[in-house]
């Protein structure tokens, strides 16, 4: 840790604390640097550089130190889980945006190999450049092509996704958008509402790609519920921009269930850090129910000394709380009717009267809205209740 007063434009923690990292080699072998900041192109080339890492052809192996930023780090784990099509273009692309800036540091040993004139800095040397300038080009060239194709085949998925949803606002099902810090149980809480089988692991971003799934509500109405991609605090910008056809899932939902490890000791940090990054891709405004998860840590882990980091009155909004646990299955039986009532909401009231001869829009009625009351009369069905926005103009002739 380094507390800095300003940047070092060259190195980012100034040429002291490199000398005492450098130093530090001789005590403890390393042949890796991690920084959790994100570093720009110069300042990881002037870092390697300082290793012995400017001349690659001479330097021993043994000497050479790899320096990587905590968008590197992010971006090889995203890389490790892309499973579907769709989440490898995605994290490809951020890949090579992340790159294309930092290509000049690998071909650094060659760029002297110019030959002639060119090595003396005559002017016989024009056109005369190293191989290592001219492959630099041949690979930012090639770059930006495949740069270029990876987003023509993004916007065909957004264009996928888009008309996903379109179908899926003409059922006039709810969309609930399950969002969270990475390994905060999103998947597990998912499987255990839907009773699915989604994927799910005790690491960082296991789920990449959006995963949607029907689940009954205790009115007996349905509504989708959606994992999304796992948040973290600086999300790097390349991956906000290359996962935008994902995080669109969030932006166009009706309602987020945020889940929160409340036993992490980092939990108020971690659902600033979601909040933020909600704001940030759009979706700051949402109605929004809190899962407090793995409250079964603390009550029965009493041995281990785990104790929830947050409490449900620290998040309590207007009601929006709820203590469970995805793993156990605990505390479902007060988060779903929550989320019902959230999503109730933001529906429409209506007082309809449908003919015997429309008995499909009733059905549609009960699999869809909310019925508070409901009649039957010589004309037709009389029905009170709640029905999605996207719904209201097929029930608008028959309102009374």
């Amino acid at each position: 840790m380094q507390h800095l007063d300003r940047v070092y434009p060259a190195t980012l923690i100034g040429k002291g604390k490199l000398q005492e990292i450098i130093a530090s080699r001789a005590d403890t072998p390393f042949d890796v640097i991690l920084f959790d900041e994100e570093l720009r192109p110069n300042q990881q080339r002037e870092i390697e550089k300082a290793f012995g890492g400017d001349d690659v052809e001479k330097s021993a192996p043994s000497a050479l130190v790899k320096v990587l930023d905590r968008t590197a780090l992010i971006l090889d784990i995203f890389a490790q889980h892309a499973r579907t099509k769709e989440g490898a273009l995605q994290v490809e692309l951020a890949q090579y945006e992340y790159r294309l800036p930092r290509l000049t540091r690998m071909w650094t040993h060659l760029a002297r190999q110019a030959g002639g004139a060119a090595g003396r800095g005559g002017t016989g040397g024009v056109g005369l450049r190293g191989p290592g300038e001219r492959q630099l080009e041949l690979d930012r060239r090639e770059i930006r092509t495949r740069i270029a194709h990876l987003k023509k085949q993004i916007e065909e998925v957004r264009v996928q996704r888009r008309e996903h949803r379109r179908k899926r606002k003409r059922q006039g099902l709810p969309v609930v958008a399950i969002v969270g810090y990475t390994n905060a149980g999103k998947s597990t809480l998912l499987n255990a509402l839907s009773g699915s089988d989604i994927l799910v692991g005790d690491k960082l971003f296991a789920t990449l790609d959006p995963t949607t799934r029907r689940v009954k509500l205790p009115g007996g109405s349905e509504a989708l519920f959606t994992d999304t991609v796992g948040f973290i605090q600086k999300l790097p910008t390349q991956l906000v921009a290359a996962f935008r056809a994902t995080l669109e899932e969030i932006t166009e939902a009706d309602l987020l269930l945020h889940v929160l490890d409340a036993t992490h000791p980092n939990a108020r940090e971690q659902a600033r850090a979601v909040e933020e990054t909600l704001k940030e891709i759009g979706a700051g405004d949402k109605p929004m129910v809190i899962a407090l998860n793995k409250m079964d840590k603390s009550a029965g882990d009493r041995g281990l000394g785990i104790r929830p980091s947050v409490t449900q009155d620290e998040f309590e909004r207007d009601g929006k709380a709820v203590r469970i646990s995805a793993l156990k299955g605990q505390g479902l039986e007060e988060l779903l009717p929550l989320i019902e009532r959230n999503i109730a909401d933001e529906m429409i009231e209506l007082r309809v009267r449908i003919p015997y001869s429309a008995t499909e829009l009733a059905a549609l009625f009960h699999q869809r809205g909310i019925i508070t009351r409901e009649e039957f009369a010589e004309e037709g069905t009389i029905i009170e209740g709640k029905i999605a926005t996207s719904l209201v103009k097929r029930f608008t002739r028959y309102e009374i």
